[in-house]
């Protein structure tokens, strides 16, 4: 079961020169702003991590995150869409594993977070990469896609980006993320066909599923024991809500089977 109402999702703390722990709201507060209360944005210092690169205010804390080594990459989600993004090293695997692309490649290391963010937009300016992805587009299209398509999407992006880095003086490499076991069934439609999307508000109300792969947010689910069609789901809806524990189940869903 879920609270409709949305609570504060507190913020991040660094720990150390290069690692950050989630902390909790402390007055459990409800969400304002971007999922947060007034109090914890305000004590958010990674906020400011995105216009580092551009002169923006830089805590302390902050500065010394973004002077560990960063690296850059291409992830290439469902819809054959590519995004040019970037992650520190201490997070080069886990920034790619929450978002859970189809195919990513990480293309070049830089000595920080301001030269890695510079090659992010020069990347987006000469190729049009987009830096996000709609969460909408990327869950619509894990209902049927074609592996072989978002491959050669993938593969394209990554050569012009290799090139465009080259035509800047910067040294590429073309190394593979290695997506966790527990995402493959996501990613790869033909281990389970028959899909829908759950056509269901995860952010209220009772819900009963049974969790059968995951990839970032994205999760396949059955309704119910022998049941062929797999449901996707966009975990993040719940993000912020309170969620009760227990033996619920999910509305009435009818699932449209194509005439053709």
């Amino acid at each position: 079961m879920v609270d409709s109402a949305r609570f504060c999702t507190s913020r991040y703390a660094f720990t150390d020169t290069v690692h950050v722990v989630p902390l909790s709201c402390p007055q459990q507060a409800l969400a304002e702003r971007g999922g947060q209360c007034a109090n914890c944005l305000e004590r958010d210092d990674f906020r400011f991590a995105h216009q580092i690169h551009q002169g923006g205010h830089t805590p302390p804390a902050l500065a010394a995150y973004m002077a560990q080594p960063h690296w850059l990459y291409i992830a290439t989600f469902a819809n054959a869409v590519s995004k040019v993004g970037t992650a520190a090293a201490s997070r080069r695997k886990s920034r790619l594993d929450e978002q859970g692309p189809i195919r990513a490649t990480y293309l070049a290391q830089a000595p920080d977070g301001r030269a890695v963010r510079h090659l992010e937009d020069a990347l987006s300016r000469e190729l049009g990469l987009t830096q996000a992805i709609r969460a909408t587009a990327k869950l619509a299209a894990l209902v049927s896609f074609d592996p072989g398509h978002v491959d050669d999407a993938h593969a394209k992006a990554v050569d012009q980006a290799i090139t465009t880095l080259a035509a800047l003086g910067i040294a590429s490499e073309r190394e593979a993320w290695l997506p966790s076991a527990e995402s493959c069934a996501v990613r790869d439609p033909r281990r389970s066909p028959e899909r829908a999307l759950y056509p269901h508000d995860l952010r209220t109300g009772e819900h009963g599923f049974s969790i059968e792969a995951c990839s970032g947010p994205h999760a396949l689910a059955r309704l119910s024991a022998g049941d062929e069609i797999l449901y996707v789901l966009d975990l993040n809806a719940l993000k912020g809500h309170r969620v009760l524990i227990g033996n619920y189940a999910s509305p009435p869903t009818t699932v449209q089977e194509s005439l053709f």
